[in-house]
């Protein structure tokens, strides 16, 4: 349609014409109301943006007095963000009199560094951020170099009820 016309009908319902591919040959318009298409676009960009941002980094918490079990579980947590391909950062605060004895923390905290390797590796040493926070960024290694994501395991089945054998004696 020539450009003429085209903008001819736009005026006529009220709309503006917008080009949408230049390079095109021959070049792509639309006839659409200016405003709402400019909201829409923005509204695009910020989910996409959004998408690509967010949730790139999550944080775990320590304690230099951690209960093996719950060592355990944020092992787990960081094992699955890292298998998402998530930084993980590992945060260790030290309370009260522990910071006297933060050998202990790092301990905790290389500890961590070492289970976790198959999945990430640290991006330096852990290092104290002021004296009561002692940080370590770990980054997730390539999809290749590193295990399968552990599937969560099914609950074991109970077994069979043990079942009595009839008695084919005659009762007496």
């Amino acid at each position: 349609m020539p450009l003429s016309e085209a903008l001819r009908l736009a005026q006529n319902k009220g709309l503006d014409l917008i080009e949408i591919a230049a390079t095109a040959t021959p070049p792509v318009c639309r006839i659409v109301d200016y405003g709402k298409f400019r909201y829409e676009e923005s509204k695009k960009n910020k989910e996409s943006q959004g998408r690509q941002h967010g949730n790139k980094m999550k944080e775990l918490q320590l304690s230099a007095v951690i209960d093996p079990h719950d060592f355990a579980v944020k092992l787990a947590h960081a094992i699955e963000f890292l298998s998402d391909d998530i930084k993980v950062r590992v945060k260790l605060r030290f309370k009260g009199r522990q910071k006297a004895h933060k050998e202990i923390g790092f301990e905790v905290v290389n500890r961590f560094v070492r289970e976790a390797a198959a999945y990430g590796n640290a991006d330096s040493p852990p290092k104290m951020l002021g004296d009561r926070d002692l940080n370590v960024l770990l980054t997730p290694l390539p999809r290749d170099k590193r295990p399968k994501k552990t599937p969560p395991k099914p609950p074991a089945e109970p077994p069979p009820p043990a079942t009595s054998a009839p008695t084919t004696d005659p009762p007496q």
